[in-house]
């Protein structure tokens, strides 16, 4: 798990002492995050897919769905139920969440991560699951 910083609802970078934040910043990887998980629900991997492409938050507009690369640098693997910092974010399921990373043994099939342990898999793309949002933050 990389160090993360606090980004609000209009893009400001912030200690984490301020009680509203909207995203997070990892400097290691120049990836901005969505704090919560998008939607609140389960759904299909195409209204997964529609929910990031419809998503303005921070004031940006080009969010989408992580590779499976880069949703699993949130794993923490010294954590359970959930495997991630929930202290940058804190409504995370200890269930799976999908990526944009298609399967190269299905087609049809798409990579989901774990949030319970922190383990992958593939799944058809008509299962449900959870959803969080990513943007590269590099210029």
């Amino acid at each position: 798990m990389t160090k993360m910083i606090h980004i609000d609802n209009r893009g400001l970078q912030h200690p984490p002492v301020q009680p509203q934040f909207e995203a997070v910043l990892s400097p290691d990887t120049g990836l901005m995050w969505s704090i919560a998980t998008i939607g609140g629900k389960k759904m299909t991997h195409a209204d997964a897919e529609k929910a990031v492409k419809e998503l303005c938050l921070c004031g940006f507009s080009d969010w989408r769905l992580p590779t499976i690369k880069e949703l699993l640098t949130l794993v923490d693997y010294e954590r359970h139920s959930p495997a991630i910092d929930t202290d940058f974010f804190p409504d995370t399921k200890s269930d799976w969440y999908w990526t944009a990373s298609s399967s190269a043994f299905y087609s049809g099939y798409a990579w989901i991560v774990y949030f319970g342990s922190g383990g992958s898999s593939t799944v058809d793309r008509s299962y449900d699951a959870f959803v969080r949002a990513v943007r590269s933050a590099r210029q």
